[in-house]
């Protein structure tokens, strides 16, 4: 069974940074894509970002193009959200996510193609 921890949230004000960390455990992460969702108050769970199983190819709502990059280090089995230029509208709870795919290199933002999920960190951006 995959277990994932999400840590590296926290208050900033706009315009700052963060890094998110997506830390698995019980398996190996070397045959999944990573996903990282959000959910607002009030608001569905939206795809923010997604990383292929190798890190080969990656995906970005754009909501967040330009702002946020997604990296992966299968030899420590996490995965990284670095969040740049963060705005008030970025507030919300975040999930990493977790889907099997073997070698493809699979990338998407649903997330209802996901399998296992983490339980949220919370990020406010906020002056």
């Amino acid at each position: 069974q995959l277990q994932l921890v999400e840590s590296g949230g926290g208050l900033v004000q706009p315009g700052g940074s963060l890094r998110l960390s997506c830390a698995a455990s019980g398996l190996p992460l070397d045959y999944y894509a990573i996903g990282w969702f959000r959910q607002a108050p009030g608001k569905e769970r939206e795809g923010v970002s997604c990383i292929s199983s190798s890190g080969g190819s990656t995906k970005h709502a754009d909501s967040v193009k330009g702002r946020f990059f997604i990296s992966r280090d299968n030899a420590k089995n996490t995965v990284y959200l670095q969040m740049n230029s963060l705005k008030p509208e970025d507030t919300a709870v975040y999930y990493c996510a977790a889907k099997f795919s073997g070698p493809m290199e699979v990338t998407t933002l649903s997330r209802l193609e996901y399998d296992y999920w983490g339980q949220g960190t919370q990020v406010t951006v906020s002056s």
